[in-house]
């Protein structure tokens, strides 16, 4: 069964499960103006979504140092993402969006987009290993990027619509999918180039695929959105200054009280002395 999910194509199935989720990111985005905005603006519309679509591939060749439309070299692909995007924003009585959304359909496309993302992970860091052998960070990188492009470009894609948030920097907020993608690139640059791992790629590879389809449906189906906050709430309490953060603050709090109770104190005698006064 590995071996099968390691040779599954991803066109054109899987690349439909991609792009129609890609599209409907864009179109929960905008909000209540998604439809009159596709209206007056089609052309932006069209560019944000394939921005979206191919965001893996355009990031990762301008870090190689290949052509950045290289990602869209490959015809049928753009057809396909074209077709997709028109279907859920132009179709009659907007049935394309509505059978995207509901929930049995979405959750059969979010499988396979994960499925397809874990893909997408492996290829990159297969391609950063031959443009740098020994460089294992840069295929973490270029893994992660693989994997989530669309978070990374997400100011740019937003931009395409004339709109510029600044904060929305992946880097300063990792949504569940960037980090999971690091963790892939790690598990695959290890397996790859490392003999930490002595499981065959198939099944590390499976492995992969089930942990992603895993979290996948427990975010749509029983709202667990990110497994990663504990373990980083302990890393950062015990190597980020956590602790010691705590403890002066704790140590701050005690000598505040201490000050205030003896000024409490002071101001006590000094009444108790202006009544002996009296």
């Amino acid at each position: 069964m590995a071996n099968q999910v390691t040779k599954l194509k991803m066109y054109p199935y899987f690349d439909i499960a991609h792009c129609t989720l890609c599209c409907l990111y864009v179109r929960e985005d905008l909000g209540t103006g998604s439809l009159p905005f596709s209206r007056k603006h089609p052309l932006a519309n069209w560019l944000s979504s394939m921005l979206t679509i191919f965001a893996g591939g355009l990031l990762t060749n301008f870090l190689l140092g290949e052509p950045i439309l290289g990602a869209l070299k490959n015809n049928q692909q753009l057809l396909l993402a074209t077709a997709v995007w028109y279907v859920i924003f132009y179709s009659p009585f907007d049935i394309g969006y509505k059978i995207a959304k509901f929930l049995p359909i979405k959750v059969f496309l979010a499988a396979m987009k994960e499925v397809y993302r874990v893909k997408k992970i492996n290829d990159g860091v297969t391609h950063a290993a031959k443009v740098f052998p020994n460089g294992y960070l840069s295929m973490i990188l270029i893994g992660t990027i693989k994997g989530n492009g669309s978070g990374f470009l997400k100011i740019m894609e937003r931009l395409m619509r004339g709109v510029w948030t600044p904060t929305a920097v992946e880097v300063m907020q990792p949504t569940f999918p960037t980090k999971a993608s690091i963790a892939a690139a790690v598990i695959f640059v290890l397996d790859k180039k490392t003999d930490l791992i002595s499981a065959p790629h198939a099944l590390v590879y499976f492995g992969i695929c089930i942990f992603f389809v895993y979290f996948k449906l427990s975010s749509l189906l029983l709202g667990i959105h990110d497994p990663f906050v504990p373990f980083e709430n302990l890393f950062c309490a015990v190597f980020l200054g956590g602790i010691w953060d705590t403890l002066a603050q704790t140590l701050a709090g005690k000598k505040g009280a201490a000050a205030e109770k003896g000024g409490t104190e002071a101001v006590k005698n000094g009444n108790n002395s202006k009544n002996k006064r009296d």
